[in-house]
């Protein structure tokens, strides 16, 4: 952040300096985002840039992804190309540098313990690590997994997802250690099913905008609701609605740039995440069933018009074919 020097004079007051001290801050607020060129990370870089943050994204590509590639605020942000995982202590800290804050929404899924463990945790842990050593490190946040996923590990999930759940643990502990300790500094953003962009995909699982805007809405009304309220396990889990990345990326953003000094809050679910990031109330199934309607509506005036004629030709057919 950048350092300014006032000159108090009679007619200033201490708030006013506090303010303008904020404003100084939020305008050179550098911002590191690893995994800034994945699904959920470029959209915090996007929701930086349009805040006016510096911002650099730290991923194995190094470049934006193939959905922004053609944006403009894409020119803005600095495409940073590291390994979380092999690279040394030195090259990883000359990448990331000295960052004010830093997003993670690296993650790895997949059957191998092993990947599942280094890809959620041991990433991680490299990169807050290496924000902190920067020295000028003073939030963090990063994409978790909501508790009523991490409380099927027992009984509900194979064996091997025991070790993506002990990676995101330990990925948790590392961004509190990345600030002191202080976890009034740090925002967990929990999901548990993230949707959007424009396709579905099966590894990761993922459905387009769409049909996860209307699931959402549907899954808010009351019955289901009190359905998974009532359930166990992953019955519970897939009752809950799905959260819209843009409102995960909305979270990241917010609490990277929140210097007002209130703690930083963990966001565990759709509900907390929506409601933090302000985004607006899904109307995906609402916005289905109105172009259902609408296209019945046409189907109908078509009718109307064109099976009369329809059958009008047949009954004509009818009457040559006894001639």
């Amino acid at each position: 952040g950048t350092v300014c020097c006032l000159k108090l004079s009679s007619t200033m007051n201490l708030k006013t300096v506090f303010v303008l001290a904020g404003l100084s801050q939020g305008w050179s607020l550098s911002v590191t985002v690893f995994g800034g060129s994945g699904f959920c990370g470029s959209r915090v870089c996007k929701m930086l840039v349009d805040k006016g943050a510096t911002v650099s994204s730290i991923s194995k590509s190094g470049a934006p992804p193939k959905w922004f590639k053609d944006e403009e605020w894409t020119k803005q942000v600095e495409w940073k190309s590291a390994d979380l995982l092999s690279s040394s202590d030195e090259a990883l800290d000359a990448v990331v540098g000295a960052p004010d804050a830093v997003v993670s929404c690296v993650g790895a899924i997949g059957t191998d313990p092993s990947i599942l463990l280094k890809g959620n945790g041991g990433a991680n842990k490299a990169a807050f690590a290496s924000a902190m050593r920067g020295g000028n490190l003073k939030r963090a946040a990063y994409v978790s997994v909501a508790s009523e996923v991490d409380a099927c590990k027992e009984n509900w999930l194979p064996e091997f997802f025991k070790s993506y759940f002990e990676g995101k643990i330990v990925a948790e502990k590392a961004a509190v250690d990345s600030v002191g300790g202080d976890t009034s500094k740090v925002c967990f953003v929990k999901p548990t099913f993230i949707y959007g962009g424009d396709s579905f995909g099966i590894n990761p699982p993922r459905v387009n905008f769409e049909y996860g805007a209307g699931v959402e809405e549907l899954l808010f009304l009351p019955p289901f609701k009190i359905a998974a309220d009532l359930t166990p396990g992953l019955i519970k889990v897939a009752l809950r609605p799905p959260v819209c990345v843009d409102s995960v990326a909305g979270a990241c953003a917010k609490a990277a740039l929140d210097d007002s000094g209130a703690d930083l809050p963990t966001l565990d679910g759709t509900e907390a995440i929506n409601a933090y990031s302000e985004y607006p109330k899904s109307t995906g199934l609402t916005d289905a069933l109105k172009w259902s309607k609408e296209k019945l509506s046409e189907f109908y005036d078509w009718a109307k018009v064109e099976v009369p004629k329809a059958i009008d030709t047949v009954q004509q057919k009818i009457e040559e074919t006894k001639k």
